[in-house]
């Protein structure tokens, strides 16, 4: 608000008025001293007459109030209306919706508030949903958009209006916006904005899905964990059912409870049936009279676009290939294998040494036999090949499942990235270090460090400190320190027990509760085998410990981060014993294999890596598909096509039937390569329709060979963010206007508003002078005080 200010043309007279002034005080304090009356009578006397004499002493001086008010016809004011389908909400007890109440409020009629504003202002109009348009006058308003995007709208009117004297916005809306996840926004550069609150603050009998978060986990029972929030306005103390439901429409999981006041949070947690990306949705509805699901057409609530959500499961898809590599045949290699065939994604690929290579000493060579030279595992055999490993050469043994390709096996352990970077993780038992070269252990940890893979040591009987890894590259990225122990005495009869990191590890336990895994683990059988390491490193979680007869710990199964990849050491040497128990501790044994294997591998990247992300206050919720491309050494692949296909998913529960039903209008998009990063191809994708989708990345390299392909799955469900909160967010709007220099209008006091904004700040003003000693009311005020000071003596009988 621009206030006046007053200045005195008169300067001239100052000097005689205040010496007149003085004389008047002098004289009427000299006569009412002197006035036998009571003390405050005569003060109350002096005081009016004073004042009198003040106010026409004051006309001499010719004072003036002046100030600034907006130049007629000379700034902007945008008025801008809320087109989106949210307003089709009826407040409660209300018998019009708010579009019908906004619609009345902008009809132009004669005399309003529009015609004021128009007398003083350009007035130019916009109604806005997923984005802002102009428009002649608000008849055009349908009340049918897909989104709010008011930060959008505010930021396309700033831009529109960009060097042009724009005084401000007049906002309706009821502040639901869409586009504004966090509730801020950036107000730079935003004239002042007057918000127009639309609706009321009262609750709204409705139930909305607030947000679905979906956490996965290596936890066989059950690896997905859904968490839907739902607020419950007007049903507090009422059951609320929620419902989940497959692609097919299936019901998966029911639950019911009783809401609170504000909502409830329900959890379901689930293993889907098959591999890769899944879609489901989660449905919710206050149980009817019967107790059952309520039926749509039964329904009291304000709206159903907000009641259901899909939303996407991505499990992966192998084959993972898992390379174990030992000293010798052994118990571990076998339950881990039979544990590991029963999941289908992943490939359990096996390099067992059976026989050393014999060794020299100093200059001498030995040879049992004269002329021998193939190794002594082969003594007996009528005749060997070319292929036959030498006497200097260790005899291995590949073993890989019989339905697989076996034309990518190399003839010992990988020695290039390309052969041993196509693995998800490799695990190391029962083998020295002396088995590798230095160039193999440096290409382990990179491995790990830069391809992402994961890594494994077990604790057989040439393993870590006996293995002499330390001072290794093998040894610098494992969890322990393997150089010296600090104790070299004998353990026996170890039990297990969790460590404190282990308990917040799904993978790490086998039953729901704490109270039945530690019973499981109380009744294993006793370890009798342990590696000892001097300490655990800085950062490295241990998931198990073992305590021994006297009471101590030791550290069983440790785990750490390793540049882009994880590390795991489990020192115990004779976990098989466990699969040799009964039934119960071997089925246990096979599960925890496949969590610990799932853990390893969790993270671990592809050559093609595939997803979609939502592009960040995009009003129509568009999608950034990006795809990164590798060669077989893991490096960026440039100069490759990368072809995708979109394939949306309909929400059918829109029409009556359940499920999710595949829509055949797939869309063919060419990614371009990014300039900020080699080996990433973008492009976008701007969805149409509600309800999930499924996109296919497929990548050539420049000679026109598939490199390979991925999935990605995300949804889209612009009605959900809608009618995601009824209520008014009034406290967006305040915030919108606090940071702009404006204020909350109410709708009642918009006629006041428009009389005054013409006297507020503006690009463009001018000035206004009142001459405030020519105002009648300027002598009707001295009039008033004489007559009062006369009526108050002839009142109280003072001459």
């Amino acid at each position: 608000m621009t206030f006046g200010s007053i200045y005195i043309s008169g300067r001239d007279w100052l000097l005689p008025a205040g010496g007149f002034l003085l004389v008047a005080v002098a004289l009427l304090a000299w006569t009412y001293l002197r006035a036998p009356a009571d003390r405050m009578l005569r003060v109350s006397c002096a005081s009016l007459k004073l004042l009198g004499l003040a106010a026409l002493l004051a006309c001499l001086l010719e004072p003036f109030w002046s100030g600034q008010r907006a130049r007629p016809g000379a700034n902007y004011l945008a008025l801008v209306a809320d087109n989106s389908q949210g307003m089709n909400i009826k407040d409660r007890n209300e018998p019009i919706t708010r579009a019908e109440v906004l619609t009345a409020l902008l009809t132009p009629q004669s005399g309003d508030w529009q015609e004021t504003l128009s007398g003083t202002f350009q007035v130019r109009r916009y109604f806005f949903d997923t984005r802002l348009q102009s428009a002649r006058d608000f008849s055009e308003l349908s009340f049918d958009g897909r989104a709010t995007s008011l930060g959008s709208a505010l930021q396309s009117v700033a831009e529109r209006f960009r060097g042009q004297p724009l005084a401000g916005v007049l906002l309706f809306t009821d502040g639901n916006a869409t586009d504004l996840p966090e509730g801020k926004m950036d107000a730079a550069g935003l004239p002042p904005v007057y918000p127009v609150v639309i609706g009321r603050d009262e609750t709204i009998n409705d139930i909305a899905i607030q947000k679905i978060a979906v956490s996965q986990t290596a936890f066989e029972d059950a690896p997905v964990t859904v968490q839907a929030d739902v607020s419950a306005g007007g049903y507090g103390g009422r059951m609320i059912v929620a419902q989940l439901l497959d692609h097919t429409g299936k019901t998966v999981q029911e639950q019911a409870l009783r809401a609170p006041r504000g909502g409830e949070t329900f959890r379901f947690q689930l293993r889907p049936e098959q591999s890769g990306i899944s879609f489901y949705q989660v449905r919710v509805s206050a149980r009817d009279e019967l107790g059952q699901f309520a039926h749509p057409e039964t329904s009291l609530e304000a709206t159903l676009a907000n009641n259901s959500r899909v939303f996407v499961v991505d499990r992966g898809k192998g084959p993972y290939r898992i390379l174990y590599v030992s000293g010798r045949p052994n118990w571990e290699f076998k339950f881990l294998n039979r544990a590991l065939e029963e999941d289908a994604q992943v490939e359990l690929v096996g390099l067992i040494r059976i026989a050393r290579r014999e060794r020299g000493f100093g200059r001498f060579e030995f040879r049992s036999r004269p002329g021998e030279s193939a190794n002594p595992l082969f003594r007996g055999f009528d005749r060997t090949t070319a292929e036959t490993e030498g006497y200097d050469e260790p005899v291995l043994k590949w073993l890989v499942p019989s339905d697989r390709d076996t034309n990518w096996i190399t003839a010992g352990f990988p020695k290039v990235a390309a052969d041993l970077f196509r693995y998800h993780a490799i695990i190391l038992d029962d083998l020295e270090a002396e088995f590798f070269t230095r160039d193999q252990m440096s290409l382990l940890q990179k491995f790990v460090s830069e391809r992402g893979g994961g890594f494994m040591m077990l604790g057989g009987a040439e393993s870590f400190h006996q293995g002499k890894y330390a001072h290794t590259p093998v040894g610098e990225m494992l969890p322990v320190y393997v150089d010296v122990p600090r104790e070299t005495r004998p353990l026996a009869n170890l039990r297990l027990h969790l460590g404190r990191e282990g308990w917040l590890q799904p993978w790490a336990r086998l039953r729901d509760t704490e109270t039945a895994e530690r019973k499981r683990l109380e009744e294993l059988p006793a370890m009798q085998v342990l590696n000892r390491v001097r300490d655990v490193k800085p950062g490295a979680s241990v998931i198990a410990e073992v305590q021994d007869e006297a009471g101590q710990k030791h550290p069983a199964l440790v785990a750490q981060r390793f540049g882009n990849g994880r590390v795991g050491a489990l020192l115990v040497g004779d976990l098989w014993r466990t699969g040799l128990h009964d039934e119960t501790t071997r089925a246990d044994l096979d599960k925890w294999w496949r969590q610990t294997i799932r853990w390893l591998i969790a993270d671990v990247p592809e050559r093609i890596a595939f997803h979609a992300e939502p592009k960040r206050l995009d009003p129509n919720q568009a999608m950034s598909l990006v795809v990164r491309a590798r060669d077989k050494e893991f490096k960026p692949l440039d100069n490759a096509s990368v072809k995708i296909t979109v394939s949306p998913l309909t929400d059918s529960l829109d029409t009556g039937s359940a499920g999710l039903q595949s829509n055949t209008n797939r869309v063919l998009l060419t990614a371009e390569p990014a300039l900020t990063e080699a080996g990433r191809y973008e492009t976008s994708y701007v969805p149409r329709l509600a309800g999930g989708y499924l996109a296919e990345a497929v990548v050539t390299d420049a000679d026109g060979v598939e490199v390979g392909r991925a999935l990605a799955g995300w949804t889209s469900d612009p009605a959900a963010e809608e009618f995601r909160s009824l209520k008014p967010n009034r406290a967006l709007l305040e915030r919108i206007a606090r940071q702009t220099g404006g204020e909350v209008i109410n709708v009642k006091d918009l006629a006041a508003f428009a009389a005054k904004l013409p006297n507020r700040n503006a690009p463009i003003t001018e000035s206004w002078s009142v001459p405030l000693w020519h105002q009648p009311l300027v002598f009707l005020f001295a009039l008033a005080c004489f007559a009062a000071e006369w009526g108050l003596r002839r009142w109280k009988g003072m001459a």
